[in-house]
């Protein structure tokens, strides 16, 4: 039953490919082209949806394509990092010494979970706000629709296919991390356990 219920979600996305146009994809390949090296058509275009537009933005909206992938990029390598930030902490893998020195808090005293940012001092809330506005505006501003700052990955830089199969690779982990990231939100807030404890509860099972 649960086959045939994913076969039919698949078959489902997959009626929904829209053609585009080429004046559509002659337009947005230029916006693409001015911000990174390669065309945003050619990214995150992958099975078994395909080319994923079912209302059309490519046609009626060419010049906003650039914007909406930028913003798909940065909330997919957000989620990445929060997912991989949640594992971490549900493992206990956590700083060692003390969060606020003043309040006699340490990095171990931060429950895990959603409850753990209400724990968080406010002092510690804007250093996060300044440091994550100081990245947004000037290290790594979010004008960049390419997504491209220069520093590679992990020093390495890739050009031609080797750079396109990399920036699929990316969108289709950050994809899967936003889903990743907020079906454990929506979990958490359901049951009131953490990964950890949903893990350990036999939560996890899928059928």
């Amino acid at each position: 039953m649960m086959k045939l219920v994913v076969a039919l979600l698949v078959s489902s996305a997959a009626a929904f490919v829209a053609p585009v146009s080429q004046s559509a994809t002659l337009s947005a390949s230029k916006v693409a082209v001015r911000g990174a090296p390669v065309d945003e058509f050619e990214i995150g275009v992958q099975p078994p949806a395909g080319f994923f537009d079912p209302l059309n933005y490519c046609e009626t909206q060419p010049e906003s394509f650039a914007r909406r992938r930028a913003v798909e990029r940065k909330h997919g390598r957000v989620a990445m990092m929060a997912v991989v930030g949640l594992l971490l902490h549900n493992a206990d893998v956590e700083f060692p010494g003390y969060l606020s020195k003043s309040q006699n808090l340490k990095f171990s005293d931060i429950p895990n979970g959603l409850t753990g940012i209400t724990k968080v001092p406010s002092a510690g809330l804007l250093q996060i706000i300044v440091f994550v506005g100081f990245i947004e505006l000037f290290w790594w501003p979010a004008s960049n629709y390419s997504g491209d700052y220069g520093c590679g990955f992990f020093g390495a830089k890739y050009e031609g296919a080797e750079k396109v199969q990399k920036l699929n690779a990316e969108m289709a982990n950050g994809r899967l991390a936003m889903l990743g990231i907020i079906g454990n939100m929506f979990a958490e807030c359901q049951t009131g356990q953490t990964l950890k404890e949903q893990l350990a509860a036999g939560n996890m099972i899928p059928f």
